[in-house]
């Protein structure tokens, strides 16, 4: 099976050191990508650790694919404890950022400690000898700087374009529990606020540099010139509209979360469709290597306003969830959550949250001003800062989340098969871990969908669509590619049975639980709020950890059996 190359470089930023492990045992089993971080967070991070704390350990990695010249392979994955969620996150970002940290040499790189002054770490490629080439920069001009600032100064004082930095904005240094790490200063890593993570660890900025040979002589097969070709030609929406394009199918079908979930469908729909978006798009974009060419830059030339998207989620978090209906004044809120350092989902929830309770809906000016105190943690900010879960009771809400995530689109409500996928995700409620929900819109061919009512033969198709998607996470694979890269495509990209990808997957998704049940999730956090209205919800939960041979409180069994394989000891001293 084809995975990363490297070691793991495991950067102290307590005592300014780096140093390299050889992980070859766990690179093999695991991949690269999203497997690999769970597996050393797993060995490495105390179970009991404090997710802003410096036990808390950020893991960083690319995979196998990061090293061919195909498309859908811009991406890389983050690991950490989440201090929104309090279990173990991870979270994927496109651009351009991880052919420069695949360059640099290593399989995964690995943040621990914790700073008491601000600094920028500046990677470089890894030395014949094996020795790491890592300085500790004080950046105290750097302090509350936003994104692109922060692009600007490393360009201007080392060289290195946005697309080789991976960095917090005010947010994260602020302690925001859903900041974002964003590269190529409009990429994130989004969900689950592991930008705070960074920022309690004292960390501005991470750079790579490299462009290393070492060990890098895979053969790739015919499959991926075929899926760069098909990915070239293809006449996908997506291309036009990016994720935006679903915006007025979620709206007919009632999926689209409204004024704060009280509702599945927003009058205003059009007026923040897939149509406006590409009405704004003023070039093409696109991450590394890929010819899909989805991402939307955006221009309004009334306003000045130019950003990146926005994609289908920031439309329902922005627009129709806060009651707003000019795509100008979502655009507007996408390029300061980009700028600030936030998660555009859990950001625009807890806003429209707070829209409720002030009886605003629709008032854009008032988003916009909620949206920089929240990153600055100034006035109701502070408060708002801390995530819907843990502010819902101050405002009177209900309590918008599972396992403390804010939901993502795509409505659990009428897409009841989306809603268990949302129930059972590690992460919480977001919509690409298990991404059920192109099984219940009419996408393509209306007679294909799934009857998106009821759960009668949905967990086994869960079941499959986590694990492959984990798998995915750790080639690393934009999900995006669903259409052409089909199962015979990624078994041959990756050099392995299907069946035993699919395998690896369960193994993932298995290890993630297995670090969240010993931080106490078990079934009781696999819910929702609207549970009680789908009908079979408890037993198909049953049936699905049945189908993973977990036990019915939504537990793992025998889950330390080979924790610390690596050596790397789980203990705040290590």
């Amino acid at each position: 099976m084809r995975h990363a190359q490297g070691p793991l470089l495991t950067i102290d930023l307590s005592e300014r050191s780096a140093t390299t492990t050889p992980i070859d045992e766990r690179v093999a089993e695991f991949v690269g990508g999203r497997g690999l971080n769970t597996a050393l967070a797993y060995d490495r991070i105390p179970f009991d650790a404090d997710p802003l704390g410096p036990e808390n350990r950020l893991y960083l990695s690319t995979g196998p694919m990061q090293y061919s010249t195909t498309s859908f392979t811009g991406r890389m994955a983050a690991t950490a404890l989440s201090p929104l969620t309090n279990g173990l996150c991870s979270s994927n970002a496109g651009g351009f950022l991880s052919r420069n940290v695949t360059g640099a040499g290593y399989a995964a790189v690995e943040i621990v400690g914790e700073s008491d002054e601000l600094l920028a770490v500046h990677v470089r490629e890894i030395g014949d000898d094996g020795e790491p080439d890592v300085t500790f920069e004080l950046v105290p001009d750097l302090e509350q700087a936003e994104v692109s600032s922060v692009s600007d100064r490393f360009t201007e004082s080392h060289g290195l374009s946005a697309e080789h930095v991976a960095c917090i904005g005010p947010a994260g240094e602020n302690g925001v529990r859903f900041a974002s790490i964003m590269t190529s200063d409009t990429r994130a890593f989004g969900r689950g606020g592991l930008g705070a993570v960074l920022g309690a660890k004292g960390v501005k900025a991470i750079t790579f540099d490299g462009d290393t040979e070492h060990a890098i002589d895979l053969d790739w097969p015919d499959e991926a010139a075929t899926v760069h070709r098909e990915a070239a030609t293809s006449d996908s929406i997506m291309k036009r509209q990016g994720t935006a394009s679903v915006t007025e199918l979620a709206n007919e079908v009632g999926a689209l979360p409204s004024y704060y979930f009280s509702e599945t469908d927003f009058d205003g729909a059009e007026g923040i469709s897939g149509d406006r978006v590409e009405e704004k798009k003023y070039k093409k974009g696109t991450c590394s290597q890929c010819a899909f060419a989805c991402k939307l830059p955006t221009r309004d030339e009334e306003t000045g306003v130019e950003t990146e998207g926005p994609e289908f989620e920031t439309v329902m978090a922005f627009g129709s969830n806060a009651g707003v209906d000019d795509i100008v004044d979502v655009m507007r809120a996408n390029e300061r959550c980009d700028e600030l350092g936030m998660d555009t989902i859990s950001c625009g929830d807890v806003v429209s949250m707070f829209l409720e309770s002030e009886d605003e809906f629709g008032n854009a000016e008032l988003v916009q001003s909620i949206v920089e105190q929240i990153a600055y943690r100034e006035g109701v900010g502070d408060k708002l800062a801390e995530g819907v879960h843990r502010a819902h009771e101050e405002f009177g809400a209900d309590d918008w989340t599972v396992k403390g995530l804010p939901f993502s689109g795509h409505d659990g409500r009428h897409l009841n098969g989306q809603g268990l996928a949302f129930a059972t995700s590690n992460r919480g409620a977001d919509h690409m871990y298990g991404e059920f929900y192109p099984y219940e819109y009419p996408l393509v061919d209306p007679d294909e969908a799934l009857d998106p009512t009821g759960l009668e033969g949905k967990p086994p198709m869960l079941v499959e669509k986590e694990n492959r998607n984990a798998v995915l996470d750790s080639a690393i694979v934009c999900k995006f590619s669903r259409g052409i890269v089909t199962d015979d495509d990624l078994a041959a990209l990756l050099d392995a049975d299907y069946g035993d990808l699919l395998a690896l997957g369960a193994r993932i998704v298995e290890r993630e639980r297995a670090f969240n049940n010993a931080r106490g999730f078990d079934r009781d956090d696999d819910t929702l709020p609207y549970a009680d209205d789908i009908a079979g919800f408890e037993a198909a939960l049953s049936e699905y950890y049945a189908l993973r041979g977990w036990n019915d409180d939504g537990t793992v069994s025998d889950r330390d059996a080979d924790r610390g394989a690596t050596g790397g000891e789980a203990s705040a001293d290590d």
